[in-house]
């Protein structure tokens, strides 16, 4: 637990400073003002006293317990004053010094050292680099921000202490509470998987939001985030999201993924809500704290202007939600009450000199209405528009049971209602379209905590066999796995792979083609070709043996042209599959956060649109089925236009399955299936080709 650092009983200021301009006596003066009720002691070894607070040399000469220390002195003396503080007792410290791993190599080792001094007593590091942390609760402000936040129950953590004084000065000028806020600089000790546990358990704390840079534990974080997720909503901005360079992949899934996609799919897995931008991160942390979660998607929109009302309900279809029907009973209800210009279809529009009674009523009824999950109320400041008055009455029709969204656009003339909106829990955004994604993000949020207990499904399989495999492949440092021994480890794990043969010569060719039965494939095999396509190395529907004779010898000629260095080892002769829907599955294995499983459409899907998705493994029949109704291309699985239905289950099972693989053996670092061959619904889906990338064993 951190209650030495959020709710200490005592803190010294190491560095204390008589001058104002200084941090040392910013963080006194801050603990000072915010009325923290236990002793503070400043430490300074030349001053007798600081802010009316008696001064002591060294943390030891104060001669009593102290539990939290908040280190503001030069980065040379950094180490002596943290042996001081060790020695002394204390149980958490705050290290604002900077000037550690992020200028270089020396920085770096003596941040390690700073931190095995802490650990080896159990004090709990925070920083270093660092603006410091703030808790409302316990009127706790050990930090250098200028701004005392109003109380309130969502709790910030940063890695940018800048971003945290941003904050702090938003959530001043638009009246949000805040409980806690902590800068978590070089995260030395201290880091985002700690703050989730501590927050999540913190009663004062209703939503826990977070802007980070890198996230360095990717298992722990995913465990830390679902398990904090799954009690309150976990809002994080995540920036960084380009890469300089992306390492070399061989794999058309190693070549799509990407760190932003890694991270995109642990939040999914996590229950994370992602926000893109500054501005959405606020805006989703105002939604979740102020108003109850939608338990549907159907969204009602109360508008006295027709534009603003369109714009609202183009961002609502975009987003995946649903404009509600409303009930015959409820339009019945609303118009004797509205002029007979005014719209009682969804949005509801109360025209433009509505006054606050028609958009009490009119809000009233949509919320009691059974087909209404959520309301977005609009508003444009037109000449006869009461808007104060307007606001009350949306703060009086709200009832706390569905969420009441706003947004009254505007700026002078609606300023006053804005206030009202913040002080009384109603959230306010500048557009509708802000409003609508904020509630899609609440709605995200709800089905995810609804979601069935995740039961990941073990096929029975032949393991043995397959680890089998591998292991003579990486004993004999051949990595990249061909063709012939990659269906092998899948036929281990119960995939449908088309009969097939290895042949060294042309005549090997024809006598596996005849055994097969024509027609049939012939591929290169070779360590050193892994797209064998684009070199000519595939031929499909050879009908006979002289077809097979003629294919052998082509593609050995033409191959030896375009890559004499290749080490050719013939060819794979297997039974042509059966026509379907080809998509590909594939995986590979982030730094940070494990194997990510791919699905996409095969052919242009891939390489031009690149309409696939990702996912954390190990995943449920449930996430499996989600990502295939994530891609945009879902429909054409579904049939639609006269082309037939697939069998959508053959893909989550195939999915599944390579999910149990790629968890049983680490030492596979990338793969694809491409493509999977999927039948009609009751058919056969059949691996056509596949490979896999291994890695050495440490």
């Amino acid at each position: 637990m951190l209650d030495a650092l959020f709710s200490p009983k005592s803190v010294a200021v190491v560095g204390a400073s008589k001058s104002p301009d200084k941090v040392g006596n910013r963080i006194l003066a801050n603990l000072i003002n915010c009325g923290f009720r236990g002793p503070l002691v400043p430490i300074n070894p030349t001053a007798k006293e600081i802010l009316g607070r008696t001064c002591y040399p060294s943390l030891r000469d104060y001669g009593q317990s102290v539990d939290l220390a908040v280190l503001v002195v030069p980065k040379p003396a950094v180490m002596a004053a943290v042996d001081d503080c060790l020695a002394a007792g204390v149980q958490a410290l705050i290290v604002i010094t900077a000037g550690f791993k992020e200028t270089g190599a020396e920085g770096a080792q003596q941040e390690r050292e700073l931190v095995q001094r802490c650990r080896a007593r159990g004090v709990r590091l925070v920083g270093p680099n660092c603006l410091g942390l703030l808790n409302t609760a316990h009127q706790l402000n050990a930090s250098f921000a200028n701004i005392w936040p109003a109380r309130g129950h969502i709790s910030f953590m940063s890695q940018s202490g800048a971003l945290m004084s941003a904050i702090l000065d938003y959530a001043a000028l638009h009246r949000l509470g805040i409980s806690s806020m902590i800068s978590l600089g070089n995260k030395a000790d201290v880091d985002e998987n700690d703050l989730l546990e501590a927050l999540a358990a913190d009663p004062d704390t209703n939503v826990i939001v977070g802007y980070l840079e890198s996230i360095m534990d990717g298992d722990k974080f995913i465990r830390a985030a679902e398990s904090a997720a799954s009690r309150k909503p976990v809002i994080i901005f995540k920036s960084g999201v380009t890469q300089a360079g992306v390492r070399a992949a061989s794999s058309h899934t190693g070549s799509l993924a990407g760190a932003d996609i890694a991270y995109g799919a642990a939040f999914r897995r996590a229950g994370v809500i992602r926000a893109e931008t500054f501005e959405q991160m606020i805006d989703y942390a105002m939604a979740f704290t102020m108003q109850p979660l939608p338990t549907g998607s159907r969204v009602a929109i109360v508008t006295n202007a027709g534009g603003p009302g369109i714009m609202a309900a183009d961002a609502v279809e975009q987003m995946g939600l649903e404009i509600s029907p409303l009930t015959e009973e409820s339009r019945a209800a609303m118009r004797p009450h509205l002029p007979e210009a005014a719209s009682v279809a969804n949005p509801i529009d109360v025209l433009g000199d509505a006054d606050p009674e028609r958009y009490e009523m009119a809000i009233r009824t949509a919320l009691a209405d059974p087909t209404v999950d959520a309301v977005v109320v609009l508003l444009t400041p037109q000449a006869v528009t009461r808007v104060r008055e307007t606001a009350e009455a949306v703060v009086r029709a709200a009832d706390r049971r569905k969420p009441v969204l706003a947004s009254f656009m505007g700026g002078q003339d609606v300023a006053a209602a804005v206030e009202m909106f913040m002080r009384d829990g109603i959230p306010h955004y500048p557009s509708p379209e802000r409003a609508v994604a904020a509630l899609w993000a609440m709605r995200q949020y709800a089905q995810w905590r609804a979601r069935p207990p995740r039961v990941v499904a073990r096929f029975p399989v032949n393991r043995r066999r397959a680890e089998r495999i591998i292991n003579r492949q990486i004993r004999m440092n051949q990595l990249q796995v061909g063709e012939v021994a990659a269906k092998e480890i899948l036929r281990a794990y119960e995939f449908d792979v088309p009969p097939g043969f290895h042949a060294l010569t042309r005549e090997e060719a024809v006598e596996a083609a005849e055994r097969i039965g024509f027609p049939v494939a012939m591929k290169i095999v070779s360590p050193d070709i892994i797209h064998k396509s684009d070199l000519g190395g595939v031929r499909l529907n050879l009908d006979s043996a002289d077809a097979v004779r003629d294919a052998f010898d082509l593609m050995m000629l033409r191959i030896r042209q375009r890559v004499p260095e290749a080490r050719l080892d013939g060819v794979y002769v297997e039974k042509m599959c059966p026509r379907g829907r080809e998509v590909i599955l594939g995986m590979t294995r982030d730094p940070q956060f494990g194997p990510m499983l791919m699905f996409g459409l095969g052919g242009i899907f891939v390489e031009v649109l690149k309409d696939v998705t990702f996912h954390i493994a190990p995943i449920t029949r449930e996430e499996a089925r989600q990502m295939l109704e994530s891609t945009r291309s879902y429909a054409l699985l579904r049939g639609v236009r006269g082309q037939p239905r697939v069998d959508v289950d053959a893909i989550a099972e195939g999915l599944q399955r390579i999910s149990q693989l790629v968890t049983d053996f680490p030492e596979i670092r990338e793969m694809d299936i491409n493509p999977f061959i999927v039948g009609p619904v009751g058919g056969v889906s059949v691996a056509a080709d596949a490979r896999f990338t291994l890695q050495p064993r440490s």
